[in-house]
């Protein structure tokens, strides 16, 4: 009777097993209620920046989707080492996240790896460009056309002003950064054809003791207006103590430095994360690559300083605003030219040219192929400083 009674009770239990493993064994369908989103952010929520900027696009993403607060799991101030990136990744697979967004161009390599070791997850990293060709259905880039705001960001500093004079405090000498530069001294030069540009690299994408002393150097050298593609509100700390006015990145900046900043083009992260986890819960394509501007709120802009700007900068900006929606207005065209006063030309990473601007009807459309920027010339009037 014993053995009977075993028996009945193995079957039971077997019985159980193979019910919980129906459909194949797989986990509970994934759900809004079961979800878990993590985030590697380089930086830490402090910087005011760009690591900032991207916690909000989270923040936002869980509150449009209605999720609980604790499905969002954030890894703060990861940095750009190898190991610790790799590490904050692993972390957030063992602690079951779905879908695992990467703020850093410089992580791209480890997010990839992470990719094709763990095909049930999902993988989706900012300003990368290796997602294109990758072949991996579960890897992919994402970006927002910032030169767009980037531009008219340039409008106001181009009105504003009087040393004709600009500075630029750049993180690296990379696309992402050179096209964003490019934009908004283009935008500056189409209100004010006598205006230049000082460009300094800080060779980190974010170093606040550096980049405020970046700022001073370009205001010493005649900038009277201060702009940045770098993570943090220091170079406009350094704009205010030196008189000079700024243009911000990634947060407004106005309560940092209400004498010196402007507006900040910005970045509405929260529109691409919100796709992206929808599209995960319903089933639907994730695009390889991803990357919208103006037209979207992808890209935009803060409101203006009115206290400090020039008079007539909103019409000016919302003219332009107009152009660049509809198309009328090509932010990377005509015949530009490089400062030994040749076409300047767009190269790939091994330096071939992949676009050259002939004439006036030159026009390059930035960030079609892939998300990720690829303007990388040296336009005339803009001068790099080591």
């Amino acid at each position: 009777m014993k053995k009977v009674l075993a028996l009945l009770i193995a079957s039971a239990m077997l019985f159980a097993v193979l019910a919980a493993c129906d459909d194949g064994g797989q986990a509970e369908e994934l759900s809004s209620d079961n979800i878990k989103i993590g985030v590697v952010h380089i930086g830490p929520l402090a910087d005011q920046g760009y690591t900032y900027n991207h916690h909000i696009g989270a923040e936002k993403m869980i509150a449009n989707l209605g999720l609980r607060s604790e499905q969002y799991i954030p890894k703060f101030a990861v940095g750009t080492e190898a190991a610790d990136v790799t590490a904050a990744i692993n972390e957030l697979i063992q602690e079951g996240c779905h879908i695992i967004f990467a703020t850093s161009f410089s992580m791209q390599f480890q997010m990839i790896e992470a990719a094709r070791e763990n095909p049930d997850v999902v993988f989706c990293h900012a300003t990368g460009a290796n997602a294109h060709g990758s072949g991996l259905d579960n890897y992919h880039n994402y970006f927002a056309k910032i030169h767009e705001a980037r531009y008219l960001g340039g409008i106001a500093a181009g009105l504003a002003t009087e040393t004709n004079k600009l500075g630029y405090v750049a993180a690296h000498p990379f696309a992402e950064v050179i096209s964003g530069y490019t934009a908004f001294y283009l935008g500056a030069l189409s209100v004010n054809p006598d205006v230049t540009m000082d460009v300094i690299y800080i060779n980190a994408w974010g170093d606040p003791p550096l980049e405020q002393q970046v700022a001073t150097r370009l205001i010493e050298l005649g900038a009277d207006v201060i702009a940045q593609h770098s993570d943090s509100a220091t170079p406009a700390l350094a704009a205010e103590e030196g008189g000079a006015f700024h243009v911000g990145y990634n947060n407004d900046m106005r309560s940092a430095a209400p004498n010196a900043s402007m507006l900040s083009p910005r970045i509405d992260w929260s529109i691409y994360m919100t796709f992206a986890v929808k599209s995960l819960l319903d089933g639907t394509t994730i695009p390889v690559d991803w990357g919208e501007g103006l037209a979207s709120g992808a890209a935009f802009i803060t409101d203006l300083n009115t206290a400090i700007v020039a008079p007539g900068t909103q019409e000016a900006i919302n003219t332009a605003r107009d152009g660049i929606v509809s198309g009328r207005l090509q932010i990377f065209s005509g015949h530009l030219l490089d400062n030994d006063g040749n076409n300047a030309v767009i190269t790939d990473f091994d330096g071939n040219t992949i676009f050259e601007f002939t004439g006036p009807d030159s026009i390059f459309q930035e960030s079609t192929a892939t998300s990720a920027p690829s303007f990388n010339a040296i336009i005339a009037g803009v001068n790099v400083i080591s």
